[in-house]
């Protein structure tokens, strides 16, 4: 259904509501499913009308839609057997606990059971877990508290919960305007027409009299109710009815090519028509978002599913309107385009899929037969397996002729089953092989004859499909079929008919139809059903060569992206209902020498790798949506994946690796995974009868099905696996105090000796009369550029090689101090009086220039030829921080030594705006994209929180300094990965705050040992760590949620004590690997840089607290150490 259809239902629920027609609006309420009304959900509750609740709710979701529906649904059926027993009604009881409740034994048996056990107590208060139960009324209203929360935390129903700002009366307002517009058209126009009808268009009677100029006024009765009303879209216009649903499949063949032998009989007799009446039904149909049939219960978008149910059917030229501004933003935030890490394979990555549940379980497939499994969260390979012939002589002679001219062989495709059972492999030279996947760190070989004589030549895709509910496989190759195995090895069908090599395979069911498509490298496309009556289909691909097709998550629409021979790419929408292209994106612009590669996402996106970049497309919208170069160093043709959830997408690199992205979402699923990593992989899961929730929660590291323990049957405890949308519910104190107290426990440590860690120093550092101002790494990773007191600039750069194969920065390997051949610097133009000046440098995303000062004007460097590419902004004042806007590289916020912030257009060389509120000199700007804020610092210790789009200042708040000190001193800022939460650095203190309410929610003071004053502070790359270094050399790293300290590195650790100046030196600048969160660099007073690093058999900073004292009363064993609250943290 089009936007503007669902929104002439908000009209109509308008209208129904101001007649008063209350249970009329309820029913379109469940029936459309685009409006949630929470009231009358609890009006019914209240009054026990279950049977209502339930339908009303199944307008929305079913028991096993996801995780928060089967719990809603089961605290309502429990409080409903609850009540039967406190009626002493059993027999109802019995049957509640048999029709409602047995669906959710097969989750959690022990728990049914003991619900069963319930029967046999004369008063089921005797259970401990249900002693606490009051009467019916007020058990009834705690249950309706933790529906709330689960119905608002629910993905399905996202924008449902909130009934449309609309004037009052609007239907009627259009209708007269309608009315207005026609008369206006009418040539005999009269004064006071008289409207009579809705039914048919208006036109005046011809008559002598004198034309009215006025607008006519509809007078709409508000009591009469019409009998009948005829659709509105009946007439044209933006609201087309919907057609007759013929067999998407069927509407191929009348459209086909002439070619197609088969064509015309089977159209005249296909054996899957659809009744138009099926229509409707296919309206609210909640089949499992998995193409194939699987359920899902992690599946975290649905929003949009109703609307696109029956988009196939729609007609080829349907208005495509233009998403609100707002929305387009909104996109923009759901997209995985922040990448959090990057990782090396060794090969080239050919392959790519993340397991259908384990959402950063990703499996690998490379150019040297090689196969792997990742796991993103811990940024780790689990387990590697090279290519291996296990009985060559079962295999066939031409095969075994082959493998004795040259063993080599690639992977093609490696696919994940639908269940996440088993994991597929194509490879270049006829074979697939067929895994079973029992354990994070396990693949058991399933099958070798699955290995035999799949195809002739190269096997060039492989997927999963249901047949008749047994799980198949489909596979192509280069000897021009298509072929359908069960999981024994056995071939089911053999289909024949294309007439080039077969490139790719795409199984679908629509409704009952179960069918393949293929694509060859002719760009002849086909269709089969599972018989052995050849193709379906014959259809020429856009570019007539390699094409892929992909239907959206929920089935609903149909993809393909290709390229032709002449190197064109093509992504387009099809229409399955009449074998046309529905859309062709544009946003394509360079022609390199593969084949494009794409995939699909929540049924919105598109994401298309070329240009060395990955592209973005709305579904709905042509034109490219956004893109991102990630950070550099992506393949000109990128392979992508994205996972199932839609908030993380991996991408390969040119050095044969791949780079994982993530949305705000997928970090924080990413975060938990990583937090879980310190938890006992094999920990028992506790049972509580009936406080346990009915959830299924799949934990990444223990590959089982758990629960979540609950202290009352009625309190919802947040769930931190997967993506932890829940907890947006709850309050964020909660859920981060949660994630960081109860699933790390840190014991502090001490690295003090040498060896405790790794270290490299740069050489050619800058030295004393040079000494280090600001320090960054590159984007890329590759390097490292200082930026000097005298305002010189060096630049160090890591090379690949057998010692750092990934050629990232390191400190195991020593790197090269980089200049152009012509031995230039990158020179800033300095005053007489250097030591006054204050550096600022801000670096460009795809590292091609940066941009510095040290107080004189801005100069432009190109990061290659270290010429100067332009200067701007001549003193006074003089600028002292630096930071380009996150969206366009033209525009750069200009901090000031006068106070001001300047935004200026490099481009055209003009200040958009001067931002004004700070009463001392510009320290620190931060953007956040998600919240379209900056964050300004100065050294009067204020922060400032400003408008990008109006530039306007929101608020302005002191940092809480500690008794006694004055406002002085740099304040420095850096946003969290999240864009949420803001680390604040000041000499006296480290804070986080929460920039979406622009308010401290945790503070840290130096104390103990580490009481001298803090020089510098950063996050780590993915958010989990600070980084803090401090003026008597110490370092501390702490956890960025609780902000407790987990590692003290003394100075004496990556300092060399030869001379009695040495004691003087300590960090002025700390910054972090922008891809491995345990790497920093740190620029020293005395103008040297180094590079630390865990020592190899650690890892990372800090080791986890044994169980036994981890905890003391509650507290860390070192708390002098670890953390400060502030009234202000107790209070959130």
């Amino acid at each position: 259904m089009s936007s503007l259809s669902r929104e002439l239902v908000f009209l109509i629920l308008q209208f129904l509501d101001e007649e008063k027609f209350k249970d009329t609006v309820c029913k379109l309420e469940q029936e459309s499913g685009f409006l949630f009304n929470v009231k009358h959900f609890e009006e019914k509750a209240l009054a026990g009308e279950w049977d209502e609740v339930e339908k009303y709710l199944s307008g929305f979701t079913k028991v096993d839609d996801n995780r928060y529906s089967m719990k809603i649904f089961f605290e309502i059926r429990k409080q409903k057997y609850i009540e039967a027993l406190d009626r002493r009604d059993k027999a109802r009881a019995v049957e509640i606990l048999v029709n409602d409740l047995k669906v959710f034994s097969t989750l959690n048996e022990d728990l049914y059971r003991e619900i069963t056990h319930l029967l046999t107590l004369d008063n089921f208060r005797e259970n401990e877990q249900l002693s606490k139960y009051g009467d019916t009324k007020s058990a009834r209203n705690i249950m309706l508290v933790e529906l709330k929360k689960l119905i608002e935390a629910n993905p399905l129903f996202r924008d449902k919960l909130a009934f449309p700002s609309l004037s009052s009366s609007r239907l009627r307002t259009l209708i007269n305007q309608s009315l207005n517009w026609q008369h206006q058209q009418c040539n005999n126009r009269l004064p006071n027409p008289d409207i009579k009808t809705l039914l048919s268009d208006h036109t005046c009677s011809p008559s002598n009299g004198a034309r009215a100029a006025t607008p006519v006024t509809f007078p709409v009765a508000s009591g009469s109710k019409p009998l009948s009303y005829d659709p509105l879209g009946a007439h044209g216009g933006p609201f087309p009815p919907a057609a007759a649903n013929v067999n998407a499949l069927a509407g191929w063949m009348v459209n086909a090519n002439p070619s197609s032998s088969v064509q015309s009989p089977f159209f005249a007799a296909s054996p899957f028509p659809v009744p138009p009446s099926q229509v409707s039904a296919l309206k609210h149909s909640r089949t499992p978002s998995n193409a194939l049939g699987m359920m899902d219960y992690q599946n975290n978008d649905h929003e949009q599913q109703l609307m696109k149910r029956v988009r196939s059917a729609q007609s080829v030229d349907d208005v495509t309107y233009a998403a609100p501004p707002q929305q387009a933003s909104s996109s923009l935030d759901d997209l995985p385009r922040t990448v959090v890490c990057t990782l090396h394979q060794g090969s080239t990555v050919i392959s790519m899929d993340f397991h259908p549940s384990f959402q950063s379980l990703l499996a690998v497939g490379c150019r040297n037969g090689e196969v792997s499994l990742w796991e993103a969260g811990l940024r780790k390979r689990l387990i590697s397996k090279p290519f291996k012939i296990l009985n060559i002589s079962a295999c066939s002679a031409l095969f075994q002729a082959l493998t004795m001219k040259d063993l080599s062989i690639s992977v093609n495709r490696v696919s994940w089953s639908p269940d996440g059972n088993f994991i597929g492999i194509a490879f270049t030279k006829h074979l697939i092989h067929l895994y079973a996947y029992q354990a994070l760190n396990d693949l058991q070989q399933h099958l070798e004859a699955l290995q035999i004589d799949a195809h002739v030549g190269g096997v060039n895709d492989l997927a999963f499909s249901h047949l008749n509910k047994q799980l198949c496989i489909v596979t192509c190759g280069d000897d021009k079929l298509v072929k359908v195995w069960d999981l024994t090895g056995r071939k089911l069908f053999n289909f024949e008919g294309h007439e080039a090599p077969v490139y790719s395979v795409c199984p679908h069911q629509k409704d009952k139809t179960q069918f393949i498509l293929s694509t060859a490298f002719d760009g002849k496309i086909k269709a089969w059903l599972y018989d052995n009556n050849g193709s379906r289909v014959d259809y020429d691909a856009p570019g007539q060569w390699c094409t892929t097709m992909l239907y959206s998550s929920d089935g609903s629409r149909l993809f393909s992206c290709g390229t032709s021979k002449d190197r064109d790419y093509f992504l387009v929408e099809w229409n399955e209902s009449e074998g046309t292209l529905k859309r062709t994106y544009s946003g394509f612009r360079k022609q390199f020498t593969g084949i494009v590669q794409f995939d699909t996402s929540k049924n919105r996106f598109l994401a298309v790798g070329e240009d060395n970049q990955i592209k973005f497309w709305d579904m709905d919208n042509i034109n490219i949506l956004t893109s991102t170069h990630a950070e550099g160093g992506l393949l000109s043709l990128p392979r992508l994946r994205f996972n199932k959830e839609g908030n993380l997408l991996a991408a390969t690199t040119d050095d044969n690796g791949f780079k994982i992205l993530a949305n705000a979402d997928g970090i924080k699923y990413l975060r938990a995974i990583e937090a879980r990593s310190f938890e006992s992989p094999k920990a028992p899961v506790e049972t509580k009868g009936l406080g346990s929730s009915v959830v299924v929660n799949i934990n990444p590291l223990t590959n089982k099905v758990e629960h979540v323990d609950q202290s009352s049957p009625f309190r919802h405890a947040p769930i931190l696996n997967g993506v932890d949308s829940i907890t947006r519910s709850i309050d964020r104190k909660r859920s981060l105090d949660d994630l960081s107290d109860k699933s790390k426990a840190w014991e502090l440590t001490e690295i003090v000796d040498p060896v405790q860690c790794r270290t490299v120093t740069m050489p050619d550092s800058m030295g004393s009369s040079n000494k280090v101002a600001r320090l960054l790494y590159t984007n890329s990773g590759v390097g490292l550029l200082a930026l000097g007191s005298k305002g010189i600039q060096r630049l160090w750069k890591w090379s690949r090689n057998e010692l750092n194969p990934s050629g990232k920065a390191t400190a195991s390997v020593v790197p090269q101090h980089w200049q152009p051949p012509n031995g230039v610097l990158m020179t800033n133009d300095v005053p007489e009086n250097s030591e006054a000046a204050v550096p600022c440098i801000a670096l460009s995303k795809n590292d091609s220039y940066v941009m510095s000062a040290c107080g004189r004007k801005i100069s432009l460097f190109n990061m290659t030829t270290f010429k100067v590419m332009a200067t701007f902004m001549s003193p006074p004042p003089t600028s002292t921080f630096l930071a380009f806007h996150p969206q366009d590289n033209n525009i750069v916020a200009i901090g000031m030594e006068d106070s001001a912030i300047h935004i200026y257009n490099v481009r055209v060389d003009e200040v958009k705006s001067k931002l004004k509120s700070h009463q001392k000199h510009i320290t620190g700007l931060a953007f956040s994209t998600k919240l379209n804020i900056l964050v300004s610092s100065g050294a009067d210790a204020q922060l400032v929180f400003w408008s990008i789009d109006s530039w306007d200042e929101k608020k302005s708040l002191s940092i809480q300094l500690p008794a006694g000190n004055a406002p002085h001193g740099d304040t420095l800022v850096q946003f969290h990965i999240d864009q949420v939460n803001l680390l604040v650095c000041h000499e006296s203190q480290l804070a986080i705050y929460d920039a979406s309410r622009m308010e401290l929610i945790r503070q840290w003071v130096p104390q103990d040992g580490l009481s001298a004053s803090i020089s510098s502070a950063t996050y780590s790359c993915n958010s989990q760590l600070v980084y803090a270094a401090f003026t008597d050399g110490s370092i501390g790293v702490f956890d960025a949620d609780s902000l407790r300290l987990r590692c003290h590195i003394a100075s004496s650790a990556y300092l060399h004590q030869t001379s009695s100046n040495s004691q003087n030196v300590y960090p002025v600048v700390i910054t972090a690997h922008p891809h491995e969160s345990n790497q920093i660099a740190v620029g020293l007073s005395d103008g040297s840089i180094k590079v630390i690093e865990p020592i190899e058999s650690e890892g990372r900073w800090g080791i986890k607290a044994p169980v036994d004292n981890a905890m003391q009363n509650g507290r860390t064993a070192s708390p002098s150490l670890t953390n400060n609250h502030t009234p202000q943290q107790l209070q959130r």
